[in-house]
């Protein structure tokens, strides 16, 4: 069974998350640009044996005011500075297979060095995900609420 928020991801799948925080003399051009050939060493290697998606975000600053409880911060002074490499997997056994790979390895090192704070790659059970409703799913999802009630 599948999420649909990720085509092919299974229910059960692993999600490993990255943080990198840059080195001061390092840019996002230079972190985009080593993390672009990772990733595609990635796909070209792996798409058949676990691999299902990932994505890297970069942090904008901006922090949720109305969804955080730990003050009211301005803006995060790791903008610009600190990248999650986000992937997604059919198994944890697959994901290590991956990184023991032999054209991966040295990629892998061209990152870390861009990284001011080393690399601890944490691996995550998949609990739920999900995509939006169309509008039309919001619709009569919103009506069943309305006509049974609002508990979740």
């Amino acid at each position: 069974m599948s999420s649909g928020l990720i085509n092919g991801f299974p229910s059960d799948g692993v999600v490993t998350i990255n943080r990198v925080i840059l080195k001061p003399n390092y840019t996002v051009d230079d972190l985009q640009e080593r993390v672009a050939i990772l990733c595609e060493n990635v796909k070209t290697y792996h798409s058949d044996t676990g691999f299902v998606g990932g994505f890297v975000a970069l942090n904008s600053g901006a922090i949720s005011n109305e969804g955080s409880t730990i003050g009211q911060a301005v803006k995060s002074p790791l903008k610009d500075k600190e990248a999650l490499i986000v992937t997604f997997w059919r198994t944890f056994e697959d994901h290590e297979k991956s990184h023991r790979s032999e054209t991966f390895q040295p990629l892998f090192l061209k990152v870390l060095e861009l990284c001011e704070n080393g690399n601890e790659e944490i691996a995550y059970n998949m609990l739920w995900s999900g995509k939006a409703y169309n509008e039309d799913e919001a619709k009569a999802a919103r009506a069943a609420k309305e006509k049974y009630g609002t508990a979740a």
